[in-house]
């Protein structure tokens, strides 16, 4: 959930109250937090709620604000609403509330927006919602989607981002009506936050039946997560026996959990309990296992530890057949130094490997070599040389990495590389990175300020 920070202007703050005050003194127009709402502006919604507006205000089909943030899967909005006083058990006229339709969305996001303290709820509320997510579970979004509407035209569906979660899900629409499918997560968050505990081998079991099983998927993320925040004996022992297992998506789901248990409570500062074994274990999985999207989780994993026979290891694999075991190595090679800014030190084999797989033949290689190498602090020519011939890779952020790498080494070959790159959606996400050129030229102007004096 977004912090509500105050970050608008004093001026938009004053102009907010009197706009409320205007429309419903004269019964003029669409309730303005409404309108907010739809235009889905967050920084109105929670200015418009700070300032007094009715969380539960309604529009002219007296659909609920919250619930339009629903339909609209703007789980900040509908966090927002939330927390300025709006009822997400609110009964509607489908029999529905606000959260069932929250968990109708397949959105794990807008789920948890409207979860609240668990010890708040109802059991009956626990039962309702538990009982229909499910239901979406059991029976799929497809299912459902024509069970509701009776409708037997094709389905659509369209991988989607979810900036706001950092996540992936699948939009599925069907007979008038979208949904996510990150129903299986949903259910999963229930259980979490009502106290159930369902056995890893029950939940790795969902997460390798979902339609699409991939880390970046919602779902998917929801499920290991869930398993690696009880980081206990237990659990780190139940993942380790998925080693084992015939299906490779189970034992990949083994190594992420295994992965997430090293990295420990993001809540503390203390060391994970798991770390030493975890590195002894992944070392010995990695040398012996053959499925190459197994073998590149584990060879990722390795990367969160220090240990000089990780390099080794990794480097074994640089001529792997498979693309993610070659991208998996870039995990493995050794920093000997670093700074605070992210700039690391490899050591000759760690960068000579760099090198060759930046010039790989696979885009997605290429990719993870040029972020690696843009960060590098080694002075040998040959990186600036390799990052300059990546300024027309095919790849946009292969291409960004490129311009950013030879700005931080005062290369002015970033210069022309810089209008290279094309058009960047979310520039705000990129900006440091794409001002890197300004900054190089901004440098340059002010070491020759000097010798211009003279």
């Amino acid at each position: 959930m977004t912090d509500l920070a105050d970050d608008v202007s004093p001026g938009l703050r004053l102009l907010v109250g009197p706009v409320i005050e205007c429309n419903r003194g004269r019964g003029m127009g669409e309730d303005p937090l409404v309108t907010a709402v739809r235009s889905g502006d967050e920084n109105a919604v929670r200015l418009l709620l700070e300032d007094g507006a009715d969380p539960d205000a309604v529009d002219e089909q007296g659909s609920p604000a919250l619930c339009l943030a629903i339909s609209a899967f703007n789980s900040t909005i509908a966090g927002y609403l939330v927390e300025g006083g709006a009822d997400p058990d609110r009964r509607l006229p489908d029999g529905t509330t606000p959260r069932l339709r929250a968990v109708d969305s397949g959105s794990i996001g807008l789920t948890h927006s409207l979860l609240g303290e668990a010890a708040q709820l109802s059991e009956a509320t626990r039962v309702e919602l538990l009982a229909r997510a499910r239901q979406w579970h059991e029976m799929g979004p497809v299912a459902m989607l024509r069970e509701r509407t009776s409708a037997s035209d094709s389905v659509e569906r369209v991988r989607i981002r979810d900036r706001e979660w950092s996540t992936d899900y699948h939009e599925i629409r069907l007979g008038g009506m979208t949904v996510r499918d990150g129903h299986t997560g949903i259910l999963t968050l229930l259980e979490k936050h009502f106290g159930l505990r369902p056995g890893i081998d029950e939940l790795a079991a969902r997460a390798c039946a979902l339609e699409y099983p991939d880390w970046e998927h919602a779902a998917w993320w929801e499920i290991t997560r869930t398993v690696a925040q009880r980081q206990d004996k237990e659990t780190w022992e139940a993942a380790t026996e998925l080693r084992a297992h015939p299906d490779p998506l189970h034992r990949r789901f083994g190594a992420e959990v295994l992965i997430s248990l090293n990295l420990g409570d993001p809540m503390s500062d203390a060391p994970s309990p798991f770390e030493q074994r975890t590195l002894d274990f992944l070392l010995d999985w990695a040398a012996a296992e053959e499925h190459p999207d197994v073998l590149a989780e584990t060879l990722s994993g390795l990367g969160q530890h220090e240990d000089p026979r990780i390099e080794p290891l990794g480097l074994f694999f640089l001529a792997h057949s498979a693309p993610q075991v070659r991208a998996g190595v870039v995990s493995t090679l050794r920093i000997v130094d670093s700074e605070r800014s992210g700039r690391q030190t490899f050591t000759s084999e760690g960068l000579n490997a760099l090198l060759a797989l930046a010039q790989d033949t696979d885009a997605s290689v290429r990719k993870v070599a040029a972020y690696r190498l843009a960060h590098s602090l080694n002075p040998e020519p040959a990186v600036g040389d390799v990052l300059a011939g990546l300024l027309d890779d095919d790849d946009q952020q292969t291409r960004i990495w490129a311009v950013h790498g030879l700005a931080e080494r005062d290369d002015p070959r970033c210069v022309d590389g810089a209008g290279r790159v094309g058009p960047v959606d979310e520039y705000e996400a990129w900006s440091w990175i794409l001002d890197a050129p300004a900054r190089y030229e901004q440098r340059q102007k002010e070491q020759d300020a000097p010798a211009r004096a003279e």
